[in-house]
Order: structure tokens, then C-alpha cells, then sequence
């Protein structure tokens, strides 16, 4: 169950493009995602009692349901329950050289009641990383469309906060349990793709460490050094950094 950190490839045949994958579509993959994550809906997000609820951001005479205002039925078309740009690379020249594109209720009005989310993860060559972070009460099913990840979940305190890690190649699944903090790591020395399902149509999203050291107004950093056992000066520089 635990896998020691991975040494990096010494070939690009990590970059494998998802149409080798038995002549399969890059873009079904994501939507195969969406209908796994939906068996995991109905404890969390409320189950619809009408066949669609769209949102929209005015009230109008709509009715409110999961956060949201519903559009007039006869007004809704299959334009409100679409969305395109998945295939276009997200930006990865950030500090930690990856980029999420969400399709959450937000990007897309249809997904309003039903309970599911996307996103496109794009990670940087060797070094990537969509860093430690976790999706309160919802499950994540991620999928590797291109390159090679490490990538892993921590339990909870009461299980010993075990590490369950694997590196994934082109079309390997792995699944983050509810809650729990996870990360993913590209490993290969070309760029790498994901898409993910979440069981949530407005998933949310914690990043440990802009929690810790990015805080508003910042944490005392007397706490994080007495937690993390590091120096207050490296904490009040770390503050700095995250606060920016």
C-alpha cells in the first residue's frame, strides 16, 4: 500500500498520449469520471426532485435550491448544459507549476442539484505539483490522460495518517477518499495531464499550506512554529511568501 517516492523515467514514453489507450477518446475519459462520481452523490449534495435545475445568478421568480436559483424550465436549452475548452493546456508557469481547470455549478449551470463536478489538472515537466490539499466531505476519482504522476492521500490521525501512494501512468485511476488530504506530483520529464471527477457540484477546495501561511489576517506565527517545529524566522518568512 505504500510506495517509495519513485525515481524519475529515464525516457519520455511517460508522455504517452490518452489515444493509445485502446483507441479511446481523450475527452470520453472525463465523462466516464462524472457518471463513476455520481454513485457517490446522494449522502452529501441533496437529490434532485425535478429533472434539471439551472442556475442562475438573479432570482427573478426562480426557486433557490443547493445555493442556487433555478431558471425558468422553458427557458432552459441545451446550451446550459454545455461547456468546451477542456482540450486547451491550462497555464503552469506559477510557483508550483500546475493549473486546475474546474467545470463546478459555477462553470456550468446545468450541473445545479445533480451532484458531480470536473476538472482538467495540467502539471509542469519533472516537478509539477498540485500541492497537499483537501475537498471537505467529497470524493475525488482522478485519471492520468498524459505523463507519469506520484501520486498519494494521508488518513486521519485516528488511523495513524498512513500514506497510500502509487505512481500512475496513462490511464491508471486512483481514487482520494473524503477528506482526506492528497497531492499529485508529475515525475516525468514531459508535461502530464489529468482529469478528475468530484462527488459535488461546487466541491471546494483547502491548500494546506496557503491555510497555514497565508491566512487573513495571518495565523501568530508563534503556532505554526510550534506545530511544524521550524524556526520563527523561517515561518515569518514562509508568512510573507503565502500573504503576498
Amino acid at each position: 500500500m505504500k510506495d517509495c517516492f519513485p525515481t524519475p523515467p529515464n525516457n519520455t514514453s511517460s508522455g504517452t498520449n490518452i489515444n493509445t489507450m485502446k483507441g479511446a477518446s481523450p475527452l470520453l475519459v472525463p465523462f466516464l469520471l462524472l457518471a463513476l462520481a455520481s454513485s457517490l452523490v446522494s449522502a452529501f449534495d441533496p437529490s434532485p426532485l425535478q429533472d434539471f435545475c439551472v442556475a442562475i445568478n438573479e432570482p427573478k421568480d426562480g426557486v433557490f435550491v443547493n445555493g442556487k436559483f433555478c431558471k425558468d424550465p422553458k427557458l432552459v436549452n441545451a446550451n446550459d448544459f454545455f461547456k468546451s475548452g477542456l482540450n486547451v493546456p491550462g497555464d503552469v508557469s506559477n510557483h508550483v507549476g500546475s493549473n486546475v481547470t474546474a467545470v463546478s455549478v459555477n462553470e456550468l449551470p446545468g450541473l445545479n442539484t445533480l451532484g458531480v463536478a470536473l476538472v482538467r489538472i495540467d502539471y509542469a515537466p519533472y516537478g509539477g505539483l498540485n500541492p497537499p490539499h483537501t475537498h471537505p466531505h467529497r470524493t475525488e476519482i482522478l485519471v492520468v490522460i498524459e505523463g507519469t504522476l506520484y501520486v498519494g492521500f494521508v488518513t486521519s490521525n485516528a488511523d495513524g495518517n498512513r500514506l497510500f501512494a502509487k505512481t500512475l501512468n496513462p490511464g491508471d485511476v486512483f481514487v482520494f477518499p473524503i477528506g482526506m488530504i492528497h497531492f499529485q506530483l508529475n515525475i516525468g520529464k514531459t508535461p502530464a495531464v489529468a482529469f478528475a471527477g468530484l462527488s459535488s457540484q461546487n466541491f471546494g477546495v483547502i491548500t494546506i499550506v496557503d491555510t497555514i501561511f497565508g491566512s487573513d489576517p495571518l495565523i501568530n506565527p508563534d503556532v505554526p512554529t510550534k506545530a511544524f517545529q521550524l524556526d520563527k524566522n523561517i515561518v515569518e518568512d514562509l508568512q510573507k511568501k503565502f500573504s503576498d
